[in-house]
């Protein structure tokens, strides 16, 4: 079980100056410890491979993209929970980002509730380190707790759709899409999206 004692610290890789301090001010309000970044060579340049943490990543970065960063710390073994914020046009990457062991990726703007979901999913990756390999037996028995329009979302969110395209389609608000991303991770047993692709790929 995660313990919620433990300190943990979130690095902030974000160009938008308005939204880095935005974002550090809601995290912050709710307890976390942040650490800005404005580019990925900041953050290299800050990086303390002794401090837990996580990461939030916005993937369209002057210099080093966000997915060159992640692709440079996967290169040189530096494991940290990372969650992708994106904008609409950014979904292909998002994609390949998820797939390249991103636990999750949000719309921007980002919902409170959905970041800080997410923050509460990378604090568990990093104090119960636990494998996400099922057998697809499991995985079947997972999706038939679905209901219908949980497998609908599911199948929305497998081809890397927004949360306002899922709304869109399913003429429903982003709050309930959100409710169902929720659900669907509990009852697939998935840290994150990027989870959900891993078990269903």
């Amino acid at each position: 079980m995660t313990n919620r004692d433990e300190q943990f610290s979130i690095y902030v890789v974000e160009d938008d100056a308005g939204v880095l301090k935005s974002l550090c001010a809601l995290l912050q309000a709710h307890g976390h410890s942040t650490i800005p970044c404005p580019s990925a060579e900041a953050f290299l340049q800050i990086y303390d491979p002794d401090v837990r943490a996580c990461m939030i990543l916005d993937l369209r970065l002057p210099g080093m993209s966000g997915t060159q960063l992640q692709t440079h710390l996967s290169d040189n073994g530096i494991i940290l929970p990372i969650i992708v914020i994106t904008a609409h046009g950014d979904v292909p990457i998002a994609v390949k980002a998820m797939r390249a062991g991103a636990i999750d990726f949000i719309e921007k703007p980002a919902s409170e509730n959905e970041l800080l979901e997410s923050v509460n999913v990378a604090s568990g990756m990093l104090f119960n380190h636990q494998p996400t390999l099922v057998s697809k037996k499991i995985v079947a028995d997972r999706l038939s707790k679905l209901t219908e329009r949980e497998r609908e979302v599911l199948d929305h969110l497998l081809l890397g759709k927004l949360n306002k395209e899922i709304a869109n389609e399913l003429a429903v608000s982003q709050r309930t899409v959100e409710g169902h991303r929720s659900r669907i991770r509990e009852k697939m047993h998935a840290r994150g999206i990027a989870d959900l692709f891993r078990m269903l790929a």
